[in-house]
């Protein structure tokens, strides 16, 4: 894949299930070894981690919870120590949904900004600090159409992705000179354990494809910004959401 003989690696948050795996799958058979991020799933995170070496490529995981700042510190300085990750993807998610007037502040819209916006910030700022030595990279979030669109029901989640949306863009502007491209990834419905629940019967007429999207389907989006054919682009929002926000 690359002209360099060492392997280029990718870290991916949030990689035991759903988007994260399929996504951290890709990039190994892409040719990235994967440190693989998740929060307690540890049988969920060992099949992923099977997955990956049966690919023949290599897989460490990394247990900690994003959103706290010693645990990401101690889980990832050592590593970094002896590598420099060439793609970042912060995929670790949280939903809470309910209306407004229901949530609680800590449980409900606290906890969801902290792992989206405080885990972005934790992961990236350790991993961007090796990065900047090596002049290149790639930082890949993975947002949501609600933070584009909005969605009732969702005022946590909808705030999170979309402040995350912003620093996507600022960030791009921050590290451009230095050839570190950051780009977001939009998913709309897609088939995970997060969207088991919706009432898809109301939600598919409203997609102009008539189907619910697959985690590979973003995990190809994640894989064309982490390769050389996405060279040129930096601050952007790659919207995989079958048409139901354009």
């Amino acid at each position: 894949m690359h002209a360099q003989n060492k392997p280029r690696t990718a870290l991916v948050t949030g990689g035991s299930r759903g988007i994260g795996a399929a996504t951290a799958i890709m990039l190994a058979r892409d040719g990235f070894d994967i440190w693989l991020n998740y929060r307690s799933n540890h049988q969920k995170a060992s099949v992923v981690k099977d997955s990956i070496e049966i690919l023949g490529r290599k897989c460490q995981l990394l247990p900690f919870d994003v959103a706290d700042p010693e645990a990401a510190f101690l889980a990832l300085e050592p590593v970094l120590e002896k590598e420099t990750p060439f793609a970042v993807i912060n995929n670790a998610g949280y939903a809470a949904d309910k209306l407004m007037l229901t949530m609680d502040y800590h449980d409900d819209w606290r906890k969801v900004l902290d792992v989206h916006l405080d885990g972005f910030f934790l992961v990236t700022k350790l991993a961007l600090e090796k990065m900047l030595r090596k002049r290149s990279g790639r930082i890949v979030n993975i947002v949501s159409t609600a933070g584009q669109s909005g969605m009732p029901g969702q005022t946590n989640y909808a705030a999170a992705k979309s402040g995350l949306i912003g620093a996507t863009k600022s960030l791009a502007q921050e590290m451009g000179k230095r050839n570190i491209l950051v780009n977001a990834v939009a998913p709309g419905f897609i088939e995970t354990d997060m969207t088991t629940d919706l009432p898809w019967k109301e939600m598919l007429p409203r997609v102009p494809l008539n189907r619910i999207g697959q985690p590979e389907e973003v995990a190809g989006a994640v894989s064309f910004l982490c390769s050389d054919k996405a060279s040129y682009i930096t601050g952007q929002v790659i919207a995989v959401n079958g048409g139901i926000y354009m």
